[in-house]
């Protein structure tokens, strides 16, 4: 099926500059937004604590829920809404872990019950996370985003490349790079952004050119879907990791159908300007990449429309990623391969006129 028709020719390579400005200036504002807040806004699940989830039957504001849970020492808690508008319900977070979890749910119901009465109240869930677990779980995390790009990095190499030895050597590199850096004590975040720059450093001496465009995409869509959950204050949990994740296949997959039209053409037509090819093939890829990435934003539009408030952050990650995904493969992963073909033609260049000279 196609609604585009065939022989359609948009210049996209013509555009990439613009296009690498702008993710360049997105990136940029990711980095600033984090280091202006401390960091990603972690759930309960990472940075611990306490969070009860209320619904009302009328409007509350949240200093009369502050109000109505000081009896219980959870005045200074913090309050927002959750759901659906005029659904009343709203999510208490508390940033402690000395209280005392067992009947934690009862007293705050007592609580509530006696600020706005009996039947206008529901507490619907009270959870609980220790720091050490939150810590633990964040690194976990981290570790799980790190590793799922880095095997699809030595999947790539392999995939297009045929270079198995060379995916080898570069995964036994790092991981001793991993583990040097471990016996150095860096924080899980400097540890995994020294592990990033080192695979990108060993795709670029390894010459995996495919692999690199791919792990470039991959941290590209990664970083911007983070940056949104920072733009718009949202908490980063488990769920969001797993949305994380699904975002990393789902790029790598519309990046290997445009990678795979690429190497197809350009082994039909050498001596053609790469340029050329690599424009050509996102082309003829063009109706599959939107029909697969409309059809499944569909799917995810829906899940955050109708879903409710639990999976609100999942379905927005996913709708981030799939749109900067869908982005990536043609203006962050295809232009990455020009950077070798640029490099082969000035080489082969150089040695035409060295055996001119000679001669």
């Amino acid at each position: 099926m196609e609604f585009i028709r065939p022989n359609i020719n948009i210049d996209f390579i013509g555009r990439r500059k613009m296009a690498h400005l702008m993710s360049g200036a997105l990136i940029l504002l990711t980095i600033l937004l984090l280091i202006v807040r401390g960091g990603p806004n972690y759930g309960v699940d990472f940075a611990g604590g306490i969070l009860i989830q209320v619904r009302f039957s009328h409007p509350i504001t949240p200093d009369e829920i502050r109000a109505a849970l000081e009896p219980i020492a959870l005045e200074d808690s913090i309050i927002q809404e959750f759901g659906e508008r005029g659904e009343y319900e709203y999510l208490i977070r508390v940033n402690r872990t000395d209280i005392e979890l067992s009947g934690l749910s009862d007293r705050a119901k007592m609580s509530l019950d006696s600020a706005f009465g009996g039947e206008n109240v529901e507490v619907r869930r009270v959870e609980m996370v220790g720091p050490k677990v939150g810590e633990d779980l964040r690194e976990k995390a981290l570790f799980a985003i790190f590793y799922a790009l880095l095997f699809m990095v030595i999947y790539i190499s392999g995939r297009f490349e045929y270079k198995w030895t060379m995916s080898i050597i570069m995964a036994a590199s790092l991981a001793l790079g991993v583990y040097i850096i471990s016996a150095l004590g860096m924080s899980i975040i400097w540890l995994i952004a020294v592990a990033i720059l080192i695979t990108i450093g060993l795709c670029w001496s390894l010459r995996l050119e495919y692999a690199l465009g791919a792990i470039v995409a991959l941290f590209h869509d990664v970083c911007l879907t983070i940056g949104a959950f920072a733009l718009t204050n949202r908490e980063v949990t488990l769920p969001v990791v797993a949305a994380l994740l699904t975002i990393v296949g789902y790029s790598l997959n519309d990046t290997i159908v445009v990678f795979d039209r690429i190497r197809e053409n350009h082994r039909r037509s050498r001596g053609r300007n790469f340029a050329e090819v690599i424009n050509q093939s996102i082309n003829q890829t063009l109706s599959r990449t939107l029909l697969t990435s409309a059809t499944t934003l569909i799917v995810v539009i829906s899940l955050f429309i109708l879903g409710g408030g639990v999976i609100h952050d999942f379905a927005f990650a996913l709708a981030v990623g799939i749109a900067v995904g869908t982005y990536s493969s043609i203006y962050v992963a295809s232009p990455v391969l020009l950077i070798w073909e640029g490099q082969s033609w000035e080489g082969g260049v150089a040695r035409v006129k060295r055996r001119g000279r000679g001669g």
